[in-house]
C-alpha cells in the first residue's frame, strides 16, 4: 500500500496498491477486481489514461477521476505495477495466470474521506485510517487490511 499527494495545486492523497498473486496449481488462475475502503468509505479506482494520450483541459473537468499514467509518481517511480493495472474504464477486467507462473496487479484511488487523512509527526508522514482492498481469485475474496501507518509515501 502506498501513498502520495494528488498534486501541488490540489488537496487530497492518492491511494495505491500492488499485489501479487503466484498460481502454484495445474490450471490458469483469473484475478478481478474486487474493492477498496477507507475508513469505511468505499472507493472507485481511478480511470487510468494510457502513456501516450493527454487530457485536455475540458476532458479533465468532465472526467474528475481521470488521471493521467505519468501524473501519478507511483508509477513513474516503479512502486506499482504498471502492466497490469485495475482501471475504472476496465474494473471488469480479468487477468490470468498461467499455472507456475506470477502476476502482480494494481490500482489507485482518491482518498474518499473529507477530512484531513494525513498525519505528520517527526517520524514522517502517513495516512491516518484503516484501509482495506480485496481482490477475487477463482472466484474466492482475499481482503487486505492496511493500518495508514504502514503505507510507503512513493510520492515524489
Amino acid at each position: 500500500m502506498g501513498f502520495e499527494r494528488v498534486g501541488a495545486d490540489e488537496v487530497g492523497i492518492f491511494l495505491n496498491y500492488t499485489a501479487t498473486i503466484v498460481n502454484g496449481t495445474d490450471s490458469t488462475l483469473s484475478v478481478r477486481y474486487g474493492g477498496i475502503s477507507v475508513d469505511g468509505r468505499a472507493a472507485s479506482p481511478f480511470w487510468i489514461v494510457p502513456l501516450d494520450k493527454k487530457l485536455s483541459k475540458k476532458e479533465r473537468k468532465s472526467k474528475p477521476d481521470a488521471v493521467e499514467f505519468e501524473k501519478i509518481h507511483c508509477i513513474t517511480s516503479g512502486f506499482l505495477s504498471r502492466d497490469n493495472f485495475f482501471s475504472g474504464n476496465a474494473s471488469s477486467q480479468v487477468f490470468t495466470i498461467a499455472p507456475g507462473s506470477a502476476l502482480t496487479v494494481s490500482s489507485v484511488i482518491r482518498d474518499p474521506r473529507n477530512y484531513h487523512s494525513v498525519l505528520c509527526s517527526v517520524e514522517g508522514c502517513y495516512p491516518t485510517g484503516t484501509m482495506r482492498y480485496y481482490l477475487n481469485v477463482r472466484n474466492q475474496d482475499y481482503v487486505f487490511v492496511w493500518p495508514g501507518r504502514s503505507a510507503v509515501y512513493c510520492g515524489k
